[in-house]
């Protein structure tokens, strides 16, 4: 019986190992109801997941929160995130008008390893450049003790419902990019009102 119950402590520490990451958007307010760890969120440009057959579950686009955040432009808005399940890595940032508009996830490079094809590292923008605001952030390769915080610097736009998206990039994830490939997504709708004193950023 010992044996039986090592057998099993052992597998499901080695599944535990190789488990997707996930986060929680915390603040900004996510614009799809996320549940403790953050799902639904593999399918860019703002979550949702496909449909799995082999696991005999339907597609789940996400449903939609109907937050809303109001934030001044030409200033910073707090950012806050939650990793519920720890994967090396880094976050990105980037704001547009539409979702459609959203910057592809970033290119990522593979390699073949004795666990099989796994993510090494993504391309970073330094310094970023328009739509992306933020990258290569809240890089690390330990498991978090807390959450991550950050300021999103918002340019000097007006844009009702304009969209701000968060994504994790995961390094050493295993397997071929399905749904979001080896990024997580999240989205925040933001209503931003331009500061007259400051000149309107033409960058959106």
């Amino acid at each position: 019986m010992k044996h039986s119950l090592l057998l099993v402590a052992i597998i499901f520490a080695g599944l535990a190992s190789r488990v997707d990451a996930h986060f929680v958007l915390i603040s900004p307010a996510a614009s799809l109801a996320q549940n403790r760890l953050g799902d639904p969120q593999k399918i860019r440009p703002c979550g949702g997941v496909s449909a799995n057959p082999a696991r005999g579950t339907p597609a789940n686009p996400g449903v939609p929160s109907g937050a809303v955040t109001n934030v001044k432009g030409g200033t910073e808005l707090p950012l806050l995130v939650q990793e519920t399940i720890f994967h090396p890595g880094h976050y990105r940032v980037a704001l547009a008008r539409t979702a459609a508009q959203l910057p592809p996830d970033p290119e990522v490079t593979t390699a073949q390893t004795p666990q099989g094809m796994r993510s090494q590292s993504a391309v970073i923008q330094t310094p970023p450049v328009a739509p992306i605001l933020l990258d290569g952030i809240f890089a690390h390769t330990e498991r978090p003790t807390q959450n991550f915080e950050g300021q999103i610097p918002i340019p000097n736009i007006n844009c009702q419902n304009c969209v701000l998206q968060v994504i994790e990039f995961m390094a050493d994830h295993p397997g071929i990019a399905v749904d979001g490939g080896h990024n997580y997504h999240h989205c925040a709708i933001l209503n931003i009102t331009a500061d007259p004193a400051k000149p309107i950023d033409t960058r959106w």
